[in-house]
């Protein structure tokens, strides 16, 4: 029986974009041989699943996406747009695969936000028994509009990395007071109850918002050019950030898992 439960199935068009552009530049999914990605819990319709093949096709034309979803009704639906490298089927955490096959790529959005915090660990550790070696699982969360997202990159070995992904313009529009830990709200599960005094992830957003607040001058030249500044001095600061100018002005900052990583986490 799939593992899992039938979530509420919000989607709507490019709400995943960020993260698909990020999935898109992975060295795993550039490199594997076998690129197979699975978006699992793609929700009420195909909408998240044909989006992510033709983002991911026009970088690999071989790319298989396999849509999994829990609700067999949604299912049903999704059938009726499989094509050429885009398939459905019924399934959960266990991630059902073609026989033989394993995953370059495991993209579950806004899927364990609906689930208690203790229940993350296990399905992480169910979705990444099925990827290929050096395969990764993307998992995380974002707003209605895709405009504020976060994810965490796991591997068979743990977690990797965090990536936060911003609409800067909305952050810099005159009319509104948003700083960068705007994205409290959307970290993924693991973390989203942990944005307390106390936690690496807190220290983390403050610093970002300090950061942020500092190089408000070089807002005339663009919100791009102010995160680049931002991500440059968190950096300098002793941050593990991670990439460079072409993906912070992207709205982008990823850093090392060990510098958010919950208290009391452990991976095995």
């Amino acid at each position: 029986m799939p593992i899992g439960e039938i979530t509420r199935g919000t989607t709507g068009t490019n709400r995943l974009r960020r993260v698909d552009r990020w999935i898109a530049g992975l060295p795993a999914f550039l490199t594997a041989a076998d690129p197979l990605v699975v978006d699992l819990g793609y929700g009420a319709s195909a909408t998240t699943t044909l989006e992510l093949h033709a983002r991911l096709h026009a970088v690999r034309p071989d790319v298989e996406v396999l849509g999994i979803e829990i609700d067999p009704e949604r299912v049903r639906r999704a059938a009726a747009f499989a094509r050429a490298g885009v398939s459905f089927r019924r399934g959960g955490f266990e991630v059902p695969l073609p026989t033989g096959r394993t995953a370059t790529v495991i993209r579950a959005l806004n899927v364990l936000r609906q689930y208690d915090e203790g229940d993350v660990l296990d399905n992480w550790h169910r979705m990444i028994d099925r990827l290929q070696p050096g395969g990764v699982l993307v998992e995380g969360t974002c707003n209605e509009l895709g405009r504020v997202a976060s994810w965490v990159n796991a591997s068979t070995a743990g977690p990797q990395s965090l990536t936060i992904s911003l609409r800067l313009a909305e952050l810099t529009a005159p009319t509104s007071s948003a700083q960068p830990s705007v994205v409290a709200e959307r970290l993924p599960k693991i973390l989203i109850h942990r944005n307390v005094p106390g936690e690496r992830i807190h220290d983390f957003l403050c610093a970002l918002d300090r950061h942020w607040r500092v190089n408000a001058p070089l807002s005339v030249y663009g919100p791009s050019q102010r995160w680049i500044a931002t991500a440059t001095a968190m950096r300098r600061d002793g941050w593990p950030v991670r990439g460079n100018a072409a993906r912070w002005r992207l709205g982008e900052l990823t850093v090392g898992w060990a510098c958010v990583e919950p208290a009391g986490f452990h991976w095995d």
